[in-house]
Parts: C-alpha cells; sequence; structure tokens
C-alpha cells in the first residue's frame, strides 16, 4: 500500500479561463487568470504526503492518499484545458492535446526508468533486476497499472521485494484516461454542431457524471472482490478524474456568488478534509473505496474555491495566499519528478541492505528532492517549450521513449542474465573440502545433512568462493516454490480436496498452514509416496494454522477468508481422520485481534501470548482427529533475501552468512511451547539450515531460500529423508 503519484497536468493553466466572447475577457486578463499558485502549492502537500507515507514518517500513515488528490487535480486541469479549446477554436486537437501530455509525461519518466533499471541491474540480485527489467517494459507502454493487478502486488507487502517502477501505475491509469477523454469531448463537440443546438459543456457534464457514478460503483464492488486489482484499475480509478472534471465545469458557477471570506472557508474545509484523511486513514483504507470520497470531495472544494468568473481580479482567499507561498510553488513545480524519484530510491536501497533507519530516509528524501530540482530544470522545463518541441516532434516523443526503453531493457536484461550465470569460481561445498572435519574444535554431526550445513557455514565463515554452478539457478529462484496444482485455495471460493502421494493408499496425511507449509510441498510428496500416503495439503498463502484472527491491509482489518478457510480445514480433518497430521506456519504478518478485538501489534509480549495460546487452540481442536500429530517448527528468516548476495561478483559465502531474524524467531518459539504444553511432538528444521547461529546462503551446491523465509522446492525436496525420518515415516 501505497501510494503517491505524479502531477502530470500543465501548471501554467489551472483556472476556468474567461469566456471570449465577453468584451470583457482582455486576454492578459485571461493568461492571468489561469494561472493558479495555489494549485502548484496544493500539488506540493499532495507529493509531500506521498513521500512521507512511503518513507514511512509516524502520523502521516495515509499520505499516500495523494493520490486521490492528484487524480482529482489532474482531471480539474485537463477538462479546463480542453475546455477553454473548446471555447476559443470551436472544437478539440486530439494531436495537440496528445502531443502537450507527450512533452510534459515522456522526458522525466524515461529518464528515471532508465536509472532505475540501471541501479537495479547493478544493486539487487539478478532475479529482482530481471523482475524490474520486466516492469519497465510495462511502464515503457503505460500499462504499469495492468502489470501489477496481475501479479498481484502491493505496497505494503512484508516479504517480497516491491518494485521500484511500482508508483509508475498512476501514468498508466492517467494516460489511459487521457486517449479517452479527449476523445469523449471531440465526440460531444461534433454531435451538438451536426444538431446546431445545446452546449457542449451541458454534454459534457452529463457524460462525467454518468461516468463518475458508473465508475464509483464498480470501485466499491471491485475493492471487495480483489483490493489489490481494484487499487490498480482505470475504470474502478477513472471517478477522481471525472470528479475533477465535474469540478471544473460547474467550477466558476459555484464559486462566483461566493465571498472571498466564503471561498476561504470552503479552501480551508477541503485542506481540513485531506489532513484529516493524510493522518487517519491508514492502509486499510484502499480497500474501502467509499473511503476515498473524502480526500477526492475535499479536493474539489479547494479547487472550486479558486476559481473565478469571467474577467474577475478579486484576491484570492488566504488558504489559496497561503498554498501559493513561493516554497510550496517549487515544491509543486517539483512535484512530478519528486514522485518519480523518492519511490526507486527507496526501494532499490532497501532491496539491497534491507530496512533502513529514518536518518537513511531523511537523507533519500533530500536527495529525491534535489535529484527532482535537477530534472525539472533540465529535463522537464527545456522539453515542454512547444517552440523547440513542435507538435510532430512532441509526438514523435512516444515511439523515441520506446525505443530508449527497449534498448534500457535489452542491456538490462543480458546483464542479469550474465550475472545469474557467472557465480564464484569455487567448488560444491563438501565435508572434506570445508575443512571442518580437520578442526578438532568441532564436533560433526553424523547426520550428513547437519554436517553438509557445518561445512557451509565453516566454508562461509572462512571467505570462501561461492560454487561456480549452483541449484537452482538464480533467475528460476521466484518459481521455486511447490506447487498445489488445482488446490490453490489463494481464492476465496475454492473449497475441494486433491489427493497427491500415494493416492490408492489407505492411510493418510493432511498438511495444514500457510505458504511456509507449501514450501514443503516437494519434501512430503516423496514422503507420501515412499510411505504409502495419501496426502492432501490444505495450505492458503498468509493464512496460519494457529487459530487466531489476522488482519492484513488489502482487506481492510481483520482477514474473515482465512479464519473461515482454517475452519473448513480443520472440519476435513475431522472428517478424514488422518494417520498423521502436519502444522506449519510462519508468524502472521500484520496485526492480530484478540477475543476483545483488540488488535495486537508485532513486537510485543502480547502478541507473543496470543499466537502461543492460538496454536495450542489449533493443536488442542485438532489432536482427537488424527493418530499423530505434529508440529513442523518454521524455518529461520533473514534480514534480506540470501541468494541476491550471491549475484554480487565480489562477495564470497561469508557475505553472505545471515543471522535469524528475533522477531521471527519469537513467534515461532511460541508455537514450540504451545506444542510442548500439549504433548505434541515438534519437528525443528533449524540444524538442516544453520549452525552456530548462522545460516548459509548456500549448502552444498544448493540455494536454500526463495527470499527472505521460503524454502526452495530443491532443497527442500533434499531434505524429504530427514523431515521424514524425523515424522517417523521414513522406511529404513
Amino acid at each position: 500500500m501505497t501510494q503517491g503519484r505524479s502531477a502530470t497536468a500543465d501548471p501554467a493553466v489551472a483556472a476556468d479561463p474567461a469566456d471570449p466572447a465577453d468584451p470583457r475577457a482582455d486576454p492578459v486578463v485571461r493568461r492571468r487568470d489561469r494561472y493558479r499558485p495555489d494549485v502548484q502549492g496544493l500539488r506540493a502537500v499532495a507529493v509531500l504526503a506521498v513521500v512521507a507515507a512511503h518513507y514511512r514518517l509516524p502520523g502521516l500513515e495515509g499520505g499516500y492518499l495523494g493520490v486521490d488528490v492528484f487524480l482529482v487535480v489532474s482531471g480539474f486541469l485537463i477538462t479546463q484545458l480542453l475546455l477553454s479549446e473548446v471555447r476559443e477554436t470551436g472544437g478539440v486537437s486530439v494531436g495537440g492535446f496528445w502531443a502537450r501530455r507527450a512533452r510534459r509525461i515522456l522526458p522525466a519518466a524515461t529518464v528515471v526508468v532508465v536509472v532505475t533499471v540501471a541501479l537495479s541491474s547493478i544493486l539487487l540480485g539478478a532475479a529482482e533486476a530481471v523482475e524490474v527489467v520486466r516492469d519497465a517494459g510495462w511502464a515503457a507502454v503505460f500499462a504499469a497499472n495492468v502489470r501489477f493487478a496481475q501479479v498481484g502486488t502491493d505496497y505494503f507487502a512484508q516479504d517480497q521485494l516491491t518494485s521500484p517502477l511500482q508508483h509508475y501505475w498512476s501514468l498508466a491509469v492517467e494516460e489511459q484516461f487521457y486517449v479517452v477523454w479527449p476523445l469523449l469531448v471531440l465526440g460531444c463537440v461534433a454531435l451538438l454542431a451536426r444538431r446546431r443546438r445545446g452546449s457542449p459543456t451541458r454534454a459534457l457534464l452529463v457524460v462525467l457524471l454518468v461516468l463518475v457514478a458508473a465508475s464509483f460503483a464498480y470501485a466499491v464492488h471491485l475493492t471487495r472482490a480483489d483490493p489489490v486489482a481494484a487499487y490498480f484499475s482505470t475504470p474502478a480509478r477513472a471517478w477522481e478524474l471525472g470528479a475533477g472534471g465535474v469540478a471544473a465545469i460547474v467550477g466558476r458557477r459555484l464559486s462566483a456568488p461566493l465571498s472571498v471570506r466564503a471561498r476561504g472557508l470552503l479552501a480551508l474545509t477541503g485542506l481540513v478534509g485531506m489532513g484529516m484523511a493524510f493522518t487517519t486513514y491508514d492502509a486499510s483504507a484502499q480497500a474501502r473505496a467509499e473511503l476515498a470520497l473524502l480526500p477526492v470531495v475535499a479536493t474539489a472544494m479547494v479547487l472550486v474555491a479558486g476559481v473565478r468568473g469571467p474577467g474577475a481580479v478579486a484576491d484570492p482567499a488566504w488558504p489559496q495566499r497561503l498554498l501559493g507561498v513561493r516554497p510550496l510553488r517549487a515544491v509543486g513545480d517539483w512535484s512530478y519528478s519528486l514522485y518519480l524519484w523518492h519511490w526507486p530510491l527507496l526501494v532499490v536501497l532497501e532491496g539491497r541492505d534491507g530496512p533502513v533507519g529514518w536518518l537513511a530516509r531523511l537523507d533519500l528524501a533530500l536527495l529525491a528532492l534535489g535529484l527532482a530540482a535537477l530534472t525539472h530544470r533540465f529535463v522537464e522545463t527545456p522539453l515542454r517549450d512547444p517552440l523547440r518541441i513542435p507538435r510532430f516532434r512532441a509526438l514523435a516523443l512516444y515511439p523515441a521513449s520506446v525505443s530508449v526503453l527497449a534498448l534500457t531493457c535489452a542491456l538490462g536484461w543480458s546483464y542479469a542474465h550474465h550475472r545469474a550465470t557467472s557465480y564464484g569460481e569455487g567448488p560444491a561445498l563438501t565435508l572434506q573440502g570445508s575443512g571442518v572435519s580437520e578442526d578438532p574444535q568441532v564436533e560433526v554431526s553424523p547426520d550428513p545433512v547437519v554436517a553438509l550445513v557445518q561445512a557451509s557455514v565453516y566454508a562461509g565463515e572462512r571467505g570462501r568462493p561461492v560454487p561456480r554452478t549452483l541449484r537452482p539457478g538464480r533467475l528460476d529462484l521466484a518459481t521455486s516454490i511447490a506447487g498445489v496444482g488445482e488446490c490453490s485455495y489463494s481464492p476465496a471460493d475454492v473449497r475441494r480436496l486433491c489427493p497427491r502421494g500415494d493416492v490408492t493408499a489407505d492411510r493418510t496425511l493432511v498438511v495444514i498452514g500457510d505458504s511456509h507449509a507449501q514450501m514443503w510441498i516437494s519434501a512430503f510428496d516423496q514422503i507420501a509416496q515412499r510411505a504409502g500416503l495419501r496426502a492432501y495439503y490444505l495450505v492458503k498463502p498468509q493464512c496460519t494454522a494457529a487459530s487466531v484472527t489476522v488482519t492484513r491491509p488489502d482487506v481492510g482489518g481483520p482477514w474473515a477468508d482465512c479464519t473461515a478457510f482454517r475452519d473448513w480445514a480443520f472440519a476435513q480433518v475431522e472428517r478424514l481422520r488422518p494417520d498423521v497430521t502436519v502444522l506449519a506456519s510462519t508468524g502472521p504478518d500484520g496485526d492480530l485481534v484478540d477475543d476483545a478485538g483488540t488488535a495486537v501489534a508485532p513486537g510485543t509480549p502480547a502478541r507473543t501470548a496470543l499466537l502461543q495460546q492460538a496454536w495450542a487452540t489449533s493443536l488442542a481442536r485438532l489432536a482427537p482427529w488424527t493418530d499423530e500429530l505434529r508440529l513442523l517448527r518454521d524455518v529461520p528468516t533473514a534480514d534480506r533475501a540470501p541468494g541476491a548476495c550471491l549475484d554480487d561478483g565480489a562477495a564470497d559465502l561469508g557475505d553472505c552468512l545471515f543471522a535469524p531474524d528475533p522477531a521471527a524467531e519469537a513467534d515461532a518459539d511460541a508455537s514450540v511451547r504451545a506444542a510442548r504444553s500439549l504433548g505434541v511432538p515438534t519437528v525443528d528444521p533449524r540444524p538442516w539450515l544453520c549452525w552456530r547461529d548462522r545460516c548459509a546462503a548456500v549448502v552444498g551446491d544448493v540455494i536454500p531460500y526463495i527470499d527472505r523465509s521460503h524454502l526452495t522446492s530443491v532443497y527442500a525436496a533434499s531434505l524429504a529423508g530427514s523431515l521424514g525420518r524425523r515424522l517417523g515415516l521414513w522406511p529404513t
């Protein structure tokens, strides 16, 4: 969640121009009245709120709603621009409109994508860099919102690298709107001209009102069904742009009768409404489209309050004067570039080094502001000049931008593939080759799997080189988690059983949990086949097996579907009466909800106690329905994806060692205490990954982790024998 957007409308055109037919409409007055310093200040407020939210400034968690402010502002300005052209020329030049958009949007957007791909290729892992290249391709054709809706990503994901180009979704939404809106304006003008009656402004108002109503209804529906898709959807966002258009059409009529004091009160009310949204909303607001009414209506109020009547020269009200002060105007001028720069700087740095502190985030914010000022001065301003870049050249910027970005993507793709196949010069790690067996201070485990982990950590502590070949390949990591076939329970309405393993067997194995249970399927499949078990994997990503209510930002609070799925999974155990039931889950990402309905935040003693109680409830509930009940403790969580370290040509195995994350370990320990209190046997996988509180990024020649906390299917499969023996299911 999360989320600003760019200010892409021309800053010099803001107020409704005077009617050219009015003898009072002096051209100089009209040009002066079109400039709205307060709109630039409004842009500054919105972009600063977005940056504050993304950079995790306390108290402004809802600042990402600056996206809504910018969409309304853009709809307002673009509609004003088109109406002005209709009044002055009797029509709309679609080519001229698109040329202005090209001059305004493409130069800075292209520069930032090129730099982001380059930084990602150098600083991020190869697999992550390839994903950024893919995102850049979608951004190049203004379809980034389609891409991110498809992959189901969000700004508030806990255990994945958010794309440094994810914020380009908003440019895509606007550009898609800009393709349609001038054509609708032109169609209304042409239709009314043919009939020789009616006002195009009135017809446009009707069209906009219908569009706003339909889009808003669709947004409310889609946020209930698929919040992530709704967030990125142009049809679900069009009502906000349309609301700005409505304000542009009716603004003069609404504002003209008002006194300066009344307009000031209207603007102040709007600013207070925006402030309330920024400071009282959190990530859950993105799951309820109706909550966006507050910032949308508040923005429209500020815009309408600053509209002047024909030929008016009245002083602006004091809120407009406050928004129009020079510092805010400057930030407003830079707002587009600031929006483009701030997100990739943060994401790339945290993708390389993990979460950064407040001082580093402050430095990044200042760097983004400096880059924005330079980009505005040397990229935006020169290339926005219609004399320097006339219409034909401006329209040619579209294919030129695509060509530049295509070349950038090709180079980034090639470099990422080179890094992914060019590891160190070392051989695969072995017990004998590591030297650990010759060290008198080390007692080597008789278990060959544990001994190889010891050898791998030992080699890392001595700075041994990364093996030249690794399994799975770095570019295969993203898809290296075992699939669940037809029984993917991610959709809320999937409730069926899919037998695996020995499907003809009489004995049954059931595995319940989240993605941290799913990652073991490649091992459980082998165990089930060898032990003669029919296996059922009742796993739902992010849905813990512990009987506790969890929250998710993208659903706006408690995740009812998780609770419903867990109840259904437990009911299947009661019906199947399996021979063996295994529970496996990581600690839930978000807040937990206790019996009193109070949210319990991560990292608190209350969470640990609640989680232990929840695990005990699940285990006690399942125990009567299964012959053997087991808990598979969660694997250690790294502070960053260990595999990404391997792409650094200067890295050795020691650079890629990590210590388990304490908060994740506390959650895992809570599950173990609950199991022990009920006498439920526990399988602890830590010796298969870590030794002496250090965990290896390479074990032998295998990469064990996909990301910070999920095992690769290759490594999980290699542990089938060890896991099966610990469960008492591996025949000797």
